[in-house]
């Protein structure tokens, strides 16, 4: 009948067919007592920031009637110099770029290096935006090899570069969702692979860092024009709402990059508000030391209550394992806790939260698994 509604799906649309039978990316948002199952950094930001926030929001609303600094200079500029001191490692401007969260920054790097034709390879599991952001821009997706312990296999992965040549290699440190940190031997291995195999980037993903053992491997780019090091301030500055990543790399990466970012990309309010969370970064990184102890806790905890748990140098641990590792997914969230069924076979992902999250989280794992051997 003419006027009648017509329901369809999205298949049903002219889309691409790469994209067909796919879904978006997220994780539930459900209203339960205790949410561990996003990485996100449980502590607010402290009054102090907030009223810096509020300060440097406010300056930037007087001139919103004229487009932002495009190119970001002061923020690029600060975030350099925190990377500079927090790694030993000195980096300036040209080096430095900063868009809408890690995810735009890994679209422009796609945009830039890769494409249609074009084949990007990461090691799963690992984090899944990287195959969804390759799809979104038509590049090719190769899902490499990982061991047992969910390192990366260094001799599959190079024969895996070696075989299918790809454009983009993405290494994951510490890694998401199994909170396995890279050494740096293997990041080498894989940049020569990649550089003989035809010159190709190699984007390392350092979302989480802050929270590792380990050093940043932000060193490694001297001398490796083809070497990216991306980051966030999502995690440890707690500021997933502020939606701000960036990279490190030599400066010809960050002109590249220049040639598909939107006009005007951060907003000034975008700008301002990380410029403030810059100026508190020692109060910030003390928030990351506290976590990082309770993710230390929760590994003890868990091993101590019977569970496996793989070693983390994240603000998560991976523990399992499971026959059906949904079912224990729901089980948990039954006693009010929910963590993250990240869909690797027999595992599930907990996010380090409060002290009194953590123990909530505890207690009904503790509980499972009392139920489950009585």
């Amino acid at each position: 009948m003419e006027g009648a509604a017509v329901t369809i799906g999205i298949d049903d649309l002219p889309i691409r067919d790469e994209l067909r039978g796919k879904s978006p990316y997220g994780a539930p948002q459900l209203d339960v007592p205790v949410r561990l199952n996003t990485n996100e950094n449980p502590y607010p930001l402290p009054e102090p920031l907030v009223e810096r926030i509020a300060e440097r929001v406010r300056d930037a609303a007087r001139t919103l009637n004229r487009y932002p600094d495009r190119d970001a200079v002061e923020l690029r500029t600060e975030l350099a110099a925190y990377l500079t001191r927090t790694t030993g490692y000195e980096v300036g401007l040209a080096n430095v770029w900063a868009a809408n969260g890690s995810n735009e920054v890994i679209q422009q790097l796609l945009q830039t290096f890769a494409g249609p034709g074009r084949i990007a390879i990461g090691f799963e599991p690992s984090y899944s935006m990287h195959g969804l952001i390759s799809r979104g821009t038509g590049t090719g997706w190769i899902s490499g090899p990982r061991k047992g312990d969910f390192t990366i296999d260094v001799a599959s992965a190079t024969a895996a570069i070696a075989t299918h040549r790809p454009d983009v290699v993405f290494i994951t440190s510490p890694n998401n969702p199994t909170g396995t940190a890279v050494e740096a031997d293997t990041v080498l291995a894989l940049y020569e692979a990649a550089q003989a195999a035809k010159p190709s980037l190699v984007v390392v993903d350092e979302a989480y860092v802050e929270f590792s053992h380990r050093p940043s491997l932000l060193p490694l780019i001297e001398g490796r024009p083809n070497l990216v090091v991306s980051r966030t301030m999502s995690k440890a500055f707690g500021a997933a709402g502020l939606r701000l990543g960036y990279l490190a790399a030599h400066p010809a990466v960050v002109d590249a990059v220049q040639l598909v970012r939107l006009p005007y990309h951060l907003s000034a309010v975008t700008q301002a508000t990380a410029l403030a969370a810059l100026e508190h970064t020692d109060t910030l990184l003390g928030y990351v030391e506290q976590l990082k102890a309770e993710r230390d806790r929760l590994v003890a905890e868990l091993r101590a209550i019977g569970y496996e748990v793989t070693e983390s140098d994240a603000n998560f641990v991976q523990f399992g394992r499971f026959e059906d590792a949904h079912a224990v997914w729901q089980q948990i969230l039954d006693r009010g806790v929910l963590v993250r069924d990240n869909g690797v076979p027999g595992w599930l992902r907990v996010t380090a939260g409060t002290p009194e999250e953590n123990d909530a989280f505890l207690d009904a794992v503790r509980a499972l698994k009392k139920e489950q051997s009585s």
